[in-house]
């Protein structure tokens, strides 16, 4: 049976509904990455890191070849959107319906990595709509601002 190789690696970046601090204490934020990481290791998309903020999350994961990106993301915040009503105790939690990911290279697999691990440090300086602004410009990506921030 000939084989079906694939090394494709994906940041994704997803944030609250409104950038809502929902995710501010952080013993709630690090259950939640390791509750997302996961669930994208069950879907076949093993992470390499999970971080973010009280507002945004950050995901880098090898792209399992068996689901597309939509399909990844919406899984991953159906099922987290559940569990921290649930187990986080947020009733009103939403995510945003949008989202943001960016292929990775091999050789940048380390940078983007301990882009992730120092979110918080990061954004000691930048608001996450530069960030995402910044992350869009890098990557040749145009966008409406209209759209972008619901």
């Amino acid at each position: 049976m000939p084989q079906s190789l694939s090394a494709v690696y994906i940041h994704l970046v997803f944030s609250t509904k409104h950038r809502q601090p929902f995710l501010k204490d952080e013993g709630l934020r690090i259950e939640l990455h390791a509750f997302l990481g996961g669930t994208s290791k069950t879907l076949e998309c093993p992470p390499l890191i999970v971080g973010g903020v009280e507002d945004h999350v950050h995901l880098l994961a090898r792209f399992g070849r068996t689901i597309t990106q939509a399909e990844w993301v919406k899984e991953l915040k159906r099922v987290s959107n559940i569990w921290l009503k649930e187990e986080g105790g947020i009733n009103i939690f939403e995510w945003q319906s949008g989202y943001a990911d960016f292929s990775v290279s091999q050789s940048n697999l380390k940078q983007v990595e301990r882009y992730i691990a120092n979110q918080e440090q990061h954004h000691r300086k930048l608001s996450f709509q530069d960030e995402v602004r910044a992350l869009l410009t890098k990557h040749e990506i145009k966008w409406d601002e209209r759209y972008i921030w619901e």
